[in-house]
């Protein structure tokens, strides 16, 4: 445990902090999680609402800066990818 005021404030400040930040990433891969399930069980227009939630939770998490702008792009891809090949399966 700190025993230094600045050090504690920080301990604090950073509770609250990973606190905030676990909101946002655990509702990003819940969203991803559904989204991949939509698009294995085939169903293509409920994957492409679930893709679209999940693009949107990965964006709002990139935003405020706790995942990487680059991170929530490569799982953006990953997952239009996903549902892209699903399409295509559709219309083929």
């Amino acid at each position: 445990m700190a025993n230094i005021k600045s050090a504690i404030k920080r301990n604090r400040q950073n509770e609250k902090r990973r606190l905030r930040n676990r909101v946002y990433v655990g509702r990003a891969r819940t969203f991803v999680k559904k989204a991949r399930a939509q698009i294995e069980s085939g169903n293509l227009e409920e994957a492409r609402k679930a893709t679209i939630t999940a693009i949107s939770a990965l964006d709002k998490a990139a935003e405020k800066g706790i995942l990487h702008k680059n991170n929530a792009a490569r799982r953006k891809s990953r997952l239009m990818k996903r549902l892209n090949q699903l399409e295509r399966q559709a219309a083929g």
